[in-house]
């Protein structure tokens, strides 16, 4: 994909959220969108067509993250009322509640089975939750950050937290090991490249790292953006040649993934973005700021 095939026309703004949007995802199929936010509450969209189509309330603070099962029946969201709430779509029911964290909780991912929800919290750890059984207790507990786990990836046999401790740990849950790779900055996104192969590890120094999964090598450097205060997401695109990341400024940013160089940068937002979604299929993206509103781009 050469970069004036990246998406940065805007086709659609989802409005309706009150106050800051913290995080917005597209579905398994790139069919909808979930954001969340400062106003408590998770919206689902068609992002192509611009419509709101539910909304979900029940925490009693802001909502931090959200992420949805590859079938698309239960999402699971988290966020300052330290509680992880597991939802079923259709009906806008909470399923469960899953209590233990002893503060605020940051991200939330599903396994590829949708069987157990992994949380990240601001009391440096890691919680696994099964959500089959009725205990609301967590299967597992990762407790050896020694600051804020910001954010969280699992493959089908690790699960890899990224830290403000400066650390990506990657804990093999069959032989129970955890292998640990210092950046010295604080980590406030990870993500995963689609071929899985490596992590990209958001700082609060303004860069954004590549590491080799295997090695825990650095791969990359990319910088240019502003994050030194925010939690804010970056990803790959859907084919793994660029990367994105939001701006303090407003700006999205896309990077060469090999040579590091910015090819492409623009004004999306009027202020901080704090989350990016690359549609896993097509040139499109969303974006969410803390200017109420989550916007959808294309080539």
């Amino acid at each position: 994909m050469t970069s004036s095939e990246l998406p940065r026309k805007e086709a659609n703004v989802l409005k309706g959220h009150e106050g800051a949007v913290l995080a917005a995802r597209f579905n398994s199929d790139g069919n909808y969108c979930l954001s969340c936010g400062k106003d408590r509450t998770i919206r689902l969209w068609n992002p192509h067509r611009g419509i709101h189509i539910k909304t979900y309330k029940s925490h009693g603070r802001e909502v931090r993250d959200v992420h949805v099962t590859p079938d698309n029946s239960k999402l699971c969201s988290c966020g300052g009322d330290r509680q992880i709430f597991y939802w079923d779509v259709s009906t806008g029911r909470v399923i469960r509640k899953f209590r233990g964290h002893e503060s605020e909780v940051n991200a939330v991912k599903f396994n590829e089975y949708a069987s157990v929800v992994v949380s990240a919290g601001y009391d440096r750890s890691l919680r696994a939750w099964d959500c089959r059984s009725h205990s609301t207790e967590p299967i597992q507990i990762i407790d050896s950050f020694l600051d804020t786990v910001m954010s969280v990836c699992l493959t089908k046999t690790e699960i890899i937290g990224g830290s403000v401790d400066g650390t990506v740990r990657t804990f093999d849950i069959r032989i129970g090991r955890e292998i640990s790779d210092e950046l010295g900055q604080p980590v406030n996104c990870i993500s995963m490249s689609n071929d899985g192969n490596c992590i990209l590890a958001s700082c609060l120094d303004s860069s954004i790292r590549l590491l080799d999964r295997s090695t825990g090598e650095l791969l990359q450097e990319y910088k240019g953006h502003a994050c030194k205060s925010y939690k804010m997401d970056c990803c790959l695109t859907n084919s793994d040649a660029h990367v994105i990341g939001g701006s303090e400024d407003g700006s999205i940013f896309f990077w060469d993934l090999v040579d590091a160089s910015v090819v492409s940068k623009f004004r999306a937002h009027s202020s901080v973005v704090t989350s990016v979604s690359y549609h896993p299929k097509d040139n499109c993206m969303i974006t969410a700021s803390v200017d109420d509103s989550v916007r959808v781009w294309k080539t």
